[in-house]
């Protein structure tokens, strides 16, 4: 809930204040540092120079590498996550602000698997190919290395500081790791052949690993909404979306095989939408509506195609959605008010406190 100085002006009005206390409160509130990131110009700013400076790392380790070797990366990212460390806690102790501390802190962070890759290159386990660069973009189980020494150092970063930025670099890391993981157990169990269908059964086993660390990076979001339910920061922010990704996008790369199985994907879809409304998460919105979306596509597209009947139903749908929000909207509190009281008690203060 956003509250403007206009309210307190009519909650004065009203008597639930006292003659003064508006002001008094509206000060209050001003004066407290900013702990959530909101669109606000400053920012904007803070956040853009953050990813300028992460993006430096892949500029610097492909000249940095070929300029002065392995061991320079080392060097580099250990002096630079220093400086970023004694920066945040500058921002975060002496000026008490938190956001621009949370994004130094990131970058301490997202230096750590620079710094492992330059000991490894300088202990010559990538001279059979693989480069810093590709880190971001290419799939391979030698990534792993990086990628558990970034979860643990993100891990210390949290517990010493709990600013929520720093959860974005372990829900990217675990999204990694999920398709990692899957090319490391294929690759104990490849053979090297060329045999027709193995690319395809590779590719389905990413498929599925990809689905379940999804799964797990939002049962893990979810435990972490619930245990800061009354902390305005936000924690599980990065880890919903990156879980979602994962997911969906594992499972919207799946052939149903079937019209019921495209019809219980397009359920999942609007489970997503349901889940999002519960836990006042958008992201969920978003992804379960781009997956009914694309079955509706699919319908208009493929199974309906140039049916007048079939667009006669799809706007009686719509219409029909319409009139189930503004019914919601009337009687929704009160059988909200009903089965949340059957749910765990941190869960139905989760969404109470989301409201």
């Amino acid at each position: 809930m956003k509250i403007s100085r206009p309210d307190l002006e009519r909650a004065e009005s009203a008597g639930i204040l006292q003659a003064g206390q508006a002001q008094a409160l509206w000060t209050f509130l001003g004066s407290q540092p900013q702990t959530q990131a909101q669109f606000q110009f400053a920012h904007v700013l803070y956040y853009l120079g953050g990813m300028i400076a992460i993006a430096a790392m892949s500029l610097f380790m492909t000249v940095g590498y070929a300029t002065w070797g392995a061991g320079s990366l080392t060097v580099f990212a250990v002096a630079y996550a220093f400086l970023a460390w004694r920066l945040g806690l500058w921002f975060l102790q002496v000026k008490i602000l938190p956001i621009p501390a949370g994004i130094l802190f990131t970058l301490t962070i997202v230096l750590v698997p620079l710094a492992v890759y330059g000991v490894q290159a300088a202990l010559g386990h990538w001279e059979s190919g693989g480069r810093y660069s590709d880190y971001h973009h290419y799939i391979d189980w030698r990534w792993l290395f990086l990628e558990l020494a970034t979860l643990a150092a993100a891990a210390v970063m949290l517990w010493l500081y709990r600013l929520p930025f720093m959860t974005m670099p372990v829900a990217v890391t675990l999204w990694y790791l999920s398709m990692d993981v899957a090319a490391w157990i294929a690759f104990g169990v490849d053979d090297g052949s060329e045999a027709w269908g193995y690319y395809e059964q590779l590719w389905n086993l990413r498929r599925f690993v990809s689905l379940g660390f999804g799964l797990a990076m939002l049962g893990l979001a979810l435990r972490i909404d619930l245990a800061t339910r009354r902390d305005p920061r936000d924690f599980a922010f990065w880890l919903y979306l990156f879980g979602l990704l994962a997911f969906w996008g594992a499972l919207s790369s799946m052939d149903s095989g079937s019209q019921l199985g495209k019809f219980f994907y397009c359920l999942i879809n609007l489970g997503l939408i349901f889940i999002g409304a519960v836990l006042s998460r958008r992201v969920f919105a978003v992804f379960g509506g781009l997956g009914v979306t694309g079955y509706l596509g699919y319908l208009a597209w493929d199974v309906f195609k140039d049916s007048l009947l079939f667009a006669f139903v799809l706007s009686l749908l719509g219409l029909g959605l319409v009139f189930a929000g503004v019914w919601w909207n009337k009687h929704g509190e009160a059988l909200g008010a009903r089965w949340r009281q059957k749910l765990s008690p941190q869960l139905a203060e989760l969404i109470a406190q989301r409201r």
